[in-house]
């Protein structure tokens, strides 16, 4: 079993799958990892559709006008909503379960990629929230927060290079301003 630490720097956004489905197996796995996020008041304002049919998914795909069409190959979509009149953190509960299902996804030796719907457009400009709310009968009361797209990985990518940390950007006690390096 990998360490956490591994897990993080290995874990990369995937966006070309090989073909083949996901086992039902790996898909209850998945899925108890999103259910077991932890949300604010234990509240649990997320709701998960899983979309595996190849035209619906391609369908998922056109509705952001940038960064989806992975979604199309993907072997299963999971569209991650919450309802906001039972959480006023609503999109970060959801978040977290999102990254949860990206986690669990990673430790089974699958790729994942997000994709923001939650305040995007479709090619036309129409909200990509209305887009997905209309494809999968979402009712209102739920808010379209991202498509998580899982799948094999049809592309390998090198882990996080720690050298390219950006230390600078943890401070300690309070924020302190960044120096602009002297030109001479």
């Amino acid at each position: 079993m990998n360490s956490f630490a591994e897990l993080i720097k290995n874990r990369r956004s995937t966006r070309k799958f090989a073909p083949g489905p996901l086992s039902p197996e790996e898909v209850e796995i998945i899925m108890k990892a999103a259910l077991m996020a932890p949300s604010s008041k234990r509240k649990n304002p997320w709701q998960f559709i899983l979309v595996d049919d190849k035209e619906t998914l391609k369908r998922l795909a056109s509705c952001k006008e940038h960064g989806s069409s992975f979604l199309e190959d993907c072997a299963l979509a999971v569209v991650v909503t919450a309802d906001g009149m039972l959480s006023d953190v609503w999109i970060e509960d959801a978040s977290v379960a999102a990254i949860y299902i990206q986690l669990q996804a990673e430790d089974l030796g699958l790729g994942s990629c997000w994709v923001q719907i939650r305040n995007r457009t479709t090619p036309d400009e129409t909200d990509a929230d209305e887009c997905v709310r209309r494809l999968l009968d979402i009712p209102y009361q739920l808010q379209v927060l991202c498509i998580v797209g899982i799948g094999k990985k049809g592309q390998e990518r090198k882990p996080f290079d720690e050298a390219n940390l950006q230390w600078e950007k943890v401070h300690l006690g309070k924020f302190v301003m960044p120096q602009e390096p002297s030109s001479k």
